[in-house]
């Protein structure tokens, strides 16, 4: 079974969260799961850019990214986090490889929009790097960031590479593991699962905003990519991972179709 797991930085933010994961990531793949992560670090980026004394500046929820900010994107996501990442996962038994959407072209993407600078809009997706690796036992970990044929860099949302990612290689499970217990209905309650009708229904109603908004909008991308299913769960919470892969109740499941009944 192919399963994409996408990590928000928030999680990879400490030693202790980093390691943990980790762990369950390398123990999936020990037992004959071919898994690909994908990470995020917008935490670790703004913390970077401050220390720098650059101010972050967001769109719509996308970073401006100026020819400063970019130079940062390089050195935190496929830089510090994604190598730190990738350390967790080989001390836990993986052999892991880091890697960013630039690799033999794995995600390219074009300028979204000028005011924003260098954010990318992935265009395509080329998973034989990706198939490769898993083939052979390696588990390929990617930064957010992406490129061009004319040899562009591009900053492009975590989320919408996981995406990506996941549809390009077939995987059957895209995994959200995030610093929220799940997708939220109206009455603050967690569904454990909501069909792509009702996750439409949820954003057109305003229920679904901001974060949440952008996650279940790259969830519908995902399942109308041919993902047969997409999890988000909250990544701090113990065995999360394998109680996921095991289907266990925990989270939410978004499904193409019909929730089933029972």
């Amino acid at each position: 079974m192919k399963v994409l797991v996408k990590l928000g930085g928030t999680l990879l933010d400490g030693a202790e969260s980093r390691d943990r994961l980790a762990a369950q990531i390398a123990a999936a793949r020990g037992r004959g799961i071919e898994m690909v992560v994908v990470h995020g670090g917008g935490k670790q980026m703004t913390r970077c850019l401050a220390e720098r004394g650059i101010e972050s500046r967001f769109v719509g929820g996308l970073r401006v990214t100026n020819p400063e900010t970019l130079d940062a994107v390089l050195k935190v996501f496929a830089g510090s986090v994604n190598h730190e990442l990738v350390a967790s996962l080989n001390r836990a038994g993986a052999l892991a490889v880091g890697l960013s959407g630039i690799d033999a072209f794995l995600v390219e993407a074009e300028q979204l929009d000028p005011a924003l600078g260098a954010v990318g809009r992935v265009t395509k997706s080329n998973p034989a790097l990706l198939e490769l690796l898993t083939a052979n036992g390696y588990l390929p970990v990617v930064a957010c960031v992406a490129g061009d044929r004319q040899g562009q860099v591009y900053n492009v949302n975590a989320d919408q590479m996981a995406v990506a990612c996941a549809a390009a290689f077939g995987a059957r499970q895209l995994i959200f593991l995030t610093d929220v217990e799940g997708v939220l209905d109206g009455a603050g309650r967690v569904r454990p699962v909501l069909t792509a009708a009702e996750g439409r229904q949820l954003i057109a109603d305003g229920v679904a905003t901001g974060g949440m908004q952008a996650k279940l909008e790259a969830a519908l991308a995902a399942l109308a990519g041919g993902v047969e299913q997409v999890r988000i769960a909250p990544g701090a919470a113990e065995g999360v991972l394998e109680r996921v892969l095991a289907g266990g109740g925990i989270g939410t499941r978004m499904v193409p179709g019909e929730a089933p009944t029972a």
